[in-house]
């Protein structure tokens, strides 16, 4: 074993210890320190032993065991953790010593960490890191943004241990400055909150609309998983389904219908509200978790307002193969709200975002990773500067030709009074999305009414307002026109 290590890790949880056996696994020394030392210890007698991987028993020993300059991957809980045990690292580092956040920070975090570290001659990195306790140990995506001068020193390391693609591309490539990484980390999980939603969706139409069991519903999800819809989320939804206990139960079933969520999926829409940008799929996710959660209200609910609904009588098959379309073209619109996101983003931080390279960071060892993406990358190919990726003429026909089956089954889950907030949500933003006029005149109408707003015409120059007295008692006077 090698005196000094290439790489250092605070945080021995399950990401961290899967990241250092993944690290050893690629031909790296690692140090490894957790808070709690015994944890060091019995982990560098279990599954750590035999391997190049140094035990430290503090931080200073854990500085004392790099090689320069130091690597340090922190992978602690996200906020307050992580400054204070950047407070503790500073004074055992050096000039140009590199500090990494692997975990799900909120990317305004990093963005002030960055200014901060550097301020003390240090580098940072923020950078997500997906895939799960799996991905962690045989491959995650990676997406590290930062102190560019940081990533020659990290990039052999973090392209080695990362997914690769089936053409043997590194699912890992630098993202952009200060909190880019960790901001491009957040919103692909928002899109993972999408994508799962969609996925539940469907099965709630099969399950509760079409009456199909879930060997069926496995069977389906299996044919689905080797076409279009090939993917991560869809290939453990089919697992999931087709799985049964000690005793031959069916897990899916006995599981409570009430949903948690760590909060990057909020983050997602709160940044998009503060961008502006109509990231309405997601929200309507993360607002879909919120409703499972108060399950006591629902059944109290359920009980005084009986369904209606009548029970499905049209032909299964077709219903199931037009479901299949819905999540197909909804899915297309959750990747292109995410991307609209970025570029909003990318204006608003002054990041140089490599869109097409991200969709790759995605193709592999990430939770949404899917052939879809594949699909995204040459979009970006064809037309860099593309602003939607409704706009491509791939992703436009696909969403066109399913068009028809998507509006039967919004209008078939009305019916049977099923909740799909995410595919009818999909639908009403590519309906508002293609419309060359909607109804916004109006509400501008009514904020002049009554706050003396301003608006603009449709006869005269954009950027023009003009106010109406519309009672006869009002005055000239206007509120000042701004934009939230």
């Amino acid at each position: 074993m090698k005196n000094k290590a290439d790489i250092g890790l605070i945080g021995l949880a399950v990401m961290g210890e899967n990241l250092v056996l993944n690290m050893e696994s690629k031909g790296f020394t690692v140090a490894a320190f957790n808070r709690t030392v015994e944890k060091v210890d019995a982990f560098v007698a279990g599954r750590a032993k035999g391997k190049n991987i140094i035990g430290c028993h503090s931080i200073h020993e854990l500085a004392d065991k790099l090689e320069k300059p130091r690597k340090i991957v922190m992978l602690v809980k996200a906020g307050k953790a992580v400054d204070e045990l950047i407070e503790q690292l500073i004074p055992v580092c050096e000039p140009g010593d590199i500090l990494i956040d692997g975990g799900n920070s909120l990317f305004t975090d990093t963005i002030r960490r960055t200014k901060y570290v550097e301020s003390k001659n240090l580098l940072y990195i923020g950078t997500g890191v997906s895939g799960g306790e799996e991905g962690a140990l045989k491959g995650p995506s990676i997406m590290p943004g930062g102190s560019p001068a940081a990533w020659p020193h990290v990039k052999p390391i973090f392209q080695k241990i990362c997914a690769q693609t089936t053409d043997g591309e590194p699912c890992c490539d630098w993202v952009g400055e200060n909190g880019a990484g960790h901001f491009v980390k957040m919103v692909h999980n928002g899109i993972e909150y999408g994508d799962m939603q969609l996925i539940c969706e469907v099965y709630d139409l099969m399950k509760r609309g079409l009456g199909l069991t879930n060997p069926e519903m496995h069977q389906i999800f299996t044919e689905w998983n080797q076409g279009e819809l090939d993917s991560y989320l869809i290939e453990i939804t089919r697992d999931i389904l087709g799985y049964k206990d000690e005793e031959g139960k069916e897990v899916i079933d006995l599981i409570l219908d009430a949903a948690g969520q760590k909060g990057t999926g909020k983050w997602t829409v709160v940044a998009a509200l503060d961008d502006g940008m109509p990231l309405t799929l997601i929200g309507e996710a993360v607002f879909a978790r919120c409703l499972s959660a108060v399950k006591e209200e629902r059944v109290a609910a359920s009980q005084q307002i009986p369904a209606k609904a009548k029970p499905f009588k049209g032909d299964k098959a077709k219903f199931v193969n037009d479901l299949r379309q819905a999540l197909f073209a909804s899915k297309i619109v959750s990747y292109a709200q995410g991307y609209q996101l970025m570029r909003a983003a990318a204006a608003t931080y002054k990041w140089n975002l490599n869109n097409g390279g991200i969709a790759m960071m995605w193709r592999g060892g990430c939770i949404i990773r899917s052939v879809f993406l594949g699909d995204i990358k040459k979009a970006f190919k064809r037309n860099p500067s593309l602003v939607n990726l409704l706009l491509d003429p791939f992703f436009r026909r696909a969403v066109v030709k399913r068009q028809a089956a998507w509006r039967r089954v919004i209008i078939q889950a009305t019916k049977l009074g099923i909740p799909v907030p995410c595919l009818s949500s999909a639908l009403a933003y590519f309906d508002g999305y293609r419309s060359d006029r909607l109804p916004a005149n109006l509400l501008q109408a009514q904020r002049d009414y009554f706050g003396a707003h301003t608006y603009e015409r449709v006869d005269k120059p954009r950027g023009e307002f003009f106010h109406t007295n519309w009672t006869g008692r009002g005055g000239t006077t206007t509120a000042r026109t701004y934009t939230v």
